[in-house]
C-alpha cells in the first residue's frame, strides 16, 4: 500500500477537521441536552419502533438528527465539491454487507459511531472492545476482498 502524498490538499484536511469537531459537537449537544448517545443504529432503531407503536415521545430530537445527518452534505455541496461516490461492489456485495453491519449492530449493541465516539470518549471497556473488534473485521475483511478474492483496488 502506498499513500499519494501528491493528492493530498489542504482544504481536504480543513472538512475533515470541521467534519470531525460537527460530528463531536452534536454528540456532546445530545449528551446534555437529551442525556443521549449520537449512536446512529440506536436513534434509528427507536425512531423505528416510535412509528411502529405510533407514539411521538422523544421522535423529534431523533428525527431532526437523523435529517441533519442526510442534509448536512447537500448544504456543503453549496460551497464544495463532494467527493465521488465510486462502487466497489455489486447490489449483491452492498446487500450482504449491509446484512453484516446489521447483525454485527445488534451483536454490539451499538455501532461505530455510538461506540467509537460516545463510548470511547467515556472511557467504555465495552467500547473498546466493540472498536478494536470492528476494526480488526474491517481490516481482516479489505485483506480477504483485496488480495485473496481478488475484488476491486
Amino acid at each position: 500500500m502506498s499513500i499519494d502524498w501528491l493528492s493530498f490538499t489542504p482544504n481536504a484536511a480543513l472538512a475533515a477537521v470541521v467534519g470531525g469537531a460537527m460530528i463531536g459537537a452534536a454528540a456532546v449537544w445530545l449528551a446534555w441536552t437529551q442525556s443521549r448517545i449520537a449512536g446512529i443504529s440506536g436513534i434509528i432503531g427507536h425512531l423505528v419502533d416510535l412509528l411502529v407503536q405510533r407514539k411521538r415521545e422523544a421522535f423529534g430530537w431523533r428525527l431532526a438528527f437523523l435529517l441533519g445527518l442526510v442534509l448536512s452534505p447537500l448544504l456543503w455541496s453549496q460551497w464544495a465539491e463532494l467527493p465521488p461516490v465510486t462502487e466497489q461492489t455489486g447490489v449483491a456485495g452492498l446487500v450482504v454487507g449491509g446484512i453484516l453491519v446489521g447483525l454485527g449492530t445488534r451483536y454490539a449493541n451499538g455501532c461505530t459511531s455510538g461506540h467509537g465516539i460516545c463510548g470511547l470518549s467515556r472511557f467504555s471497556l465495552r467500547s473498546l472492545v466493540a472498536v478494536g473488534t470492528f476494526m480488526v473485521t474491517a481490516m481482516v475483511t479489505v485483506f480477504v476482498m483485496r488480495h485473496l478474492v481478488g475484488g476491486a483496488a
